[in-house]
């Protein structure tokens, strides 16, 4: 054996093993197994196993099943990996065979090596605390392993729900800002009918509050959790006080409103749960996209575009262009949406690829999830710190733009009838003559009639008394 290492065993054979190492043979047999995405578990999905293992470790012990001084060291070994200690120790892939056996197989290690130290032993002497038979009692990777990810989504989705809420309140705040500019809108990018930029920008915070309010739903299904299920469901090795109490505990330590399931084996091997999430949290990507490109295209220009708005100018927009100024942060929240566009594809797969009583599939989802998670919060972050709050409205060229559109003309429907409308519309694009000169040239209104008529700030939003004005019959 070579100098520093030490010796372990598992089933599959021995394997030497650095000797100041707290991970164990099988956390670096999967390490070597498992070169997939050079990246660990995500650290909160660290934290929330090494909760589930103090809990188990405090109701094994009040159970009678595990010894006070063995509970309090595992216990204590978990404090300081829930405060961040050993993450270097955390030597396993995100994306892993084997369903999470080596995520928590590589925990189990951990927190026995330093148990043992703890209790004055020596790395890697396991018959002072076992990583199986202590620190995983009353365990299955299949209750630990989906558990932890909820726990995770849940943490991660505070963090997101905060920077959605500032982004919203950003987005409203544009709204009052903006609400007395009037502008024309647009539908198939063609002119359409006047409205306040405002609106545009009310929108946007309506449709982000929606999104918020998918998210808070659906995030209740994560309270629900399989702890006590152990391996399929039937709570095999588990004493009848653990299986009553492992979930109370766990819901103590972590401040959620946890539950144990009422079906172990359905929480054990189906996870639409997780589908949900990753669905709710495609549809807000898909929601910042499309408002994305409505601010590229509004702020397109700077002269031979729409102009409507000015983004903040972030940084250079080419290496050969001078003073070229581009959209990169709406570009950057749209290439996090594709990402987690994709992300939900994989997640959506993994899931109904599961058989029978387990899922092998949940590294993938996990490592999918969060990081769909957590770049849809740095992009909202960004998004609205980068660009939404330094955003300003180029009034006069709304103006322009509104009064040289033919838009204008439906408002004059219900007066002089659609066909002779859309007759008016063609000629003045034809002749470049407004379409309020063309009312007057022919006598169909009189012009105080049309001033009330086609007064652009009234056509944005419902009438609220008739006009006093003949209609067409």
């Amino acid at each position: 054996m070579k100098e520093n290492m030490r010796l372990e065993s598992d089933s599959i054979g021995t394997l030497e093993v650095p000797e100041d190492a707290y991970y164990g043979v099988q956390a670096l047999r999967a390490k070597e197994n498992f070169p997939i995405t050079g990246l660990t578990v995500h650290p909160v999905f660290i934290q929330n196993l090494a909760r589930i293992k103090r809990a188990a470790a405090i109701t094994n012990r009040k159970a009678g099943k595990l010894k006070p001084e063995i509970a309090y060291a595992i216990e204590s070994a978990c404090n300081e990996v829930i405060c961040g200690m050993f993450a270097s120790e955390f030597i396993v892939d995100g994306i892993q065979g084997g369903a999470g056996t080596s995520a928590n197989m590589n925990m189990n290690e951990v927190i026995a090596n330093r148990a043992i130290e703890m209790l004055c032993g020596r790395k890697g002497d396991y018959s002072i605390v076992h990583p199986n038979d202590h620190v995983n009692m009353a365990q299955s990777t299949n209750d630990v392993i989906p558990t932890a990810g909820k726990l995770t989504v849940l943490d991660l989705l505070s963090p997101l729900d905060k920077g959605l809420a500032r982004l919203e309140k950003a987005l409203y705040a544009k709204a009052d800002e903006f609400d007395h500019i009037v502008k024309i809108g647009r539908t198939q990018l063609e002119d359409a009918v006047p409205m306040r930029l405002g609106q545009t920008f009310h929108s946007y915070a309506s449709m982000i509050s929606r999104d918020r309010d998918r998210l808070k739903q659906v995030r209740s299904e994560m309270y629900t959790v399989n702890m006590g299920a152990t391996a399929i469901g039937t709570a095999i090795n588990t004493s009848s006080y653990y299986f009553d109490h492992i979930v109370p505990t766990l819901r103590h330590i972590t401040g959620y409103p946890l539950t144990q399931a009422d079906d172990l084996f359905d929480a054990t091997e189906n996870l639409d749960g997780f589908v949900r999430i990753s669905s709710c949290l495609k549809a807000c990507a898909v929601n910042l996209s499309k408002m994305c490109n409505d601010l590229r295209l509004l702020a397109s220009g700077p002269k031979a575009g729409l102009g409507e708005i000015t983004l903040p100018a972030m940084q250079n927009g080419s290496s050969i262009m001078p003073g070229k100024v581009n959209p990169v942060i709406p570009e950057v929240v749209s290439q996090v949406a594709f990402h987690i566009i994709g992300h939900d594809t994989t997640i959506t797969m993994a899931a109904e690829a599961g058989q029978m009583e387990l899922n092998a599939f949940e590294p993938v989802i996990f490592y999918n999830l969060f990081d769909s998670i957590t770049t849809l919060t740095h992009a909202v972050n960004t998004l609205t710190d980068n660009c939404i709050l330094g955003i300003t409205a180029n009034e006069k060229r709304c103006s322009e733009l509104l009064h040289a559109s033919v838009g204008i003309t439906t408002a004059l429907c219900p007066y002089i009838g659609y066909k002779k409308a859309a007759s008016l519309a063609k000629e003045s694009l034809k002749t470049g003559v407004s379409v309020k000169e063309l009312v007057l040239k022919y006598e169909l209104l009189d012009e105080e009639q049309l001033t009330t008529i086609l007064d652009p700030y009234s056509m944005t939003e419902p009438a609220k008394e008739e006009a006093g004005i003949q209609a067409v019959s």
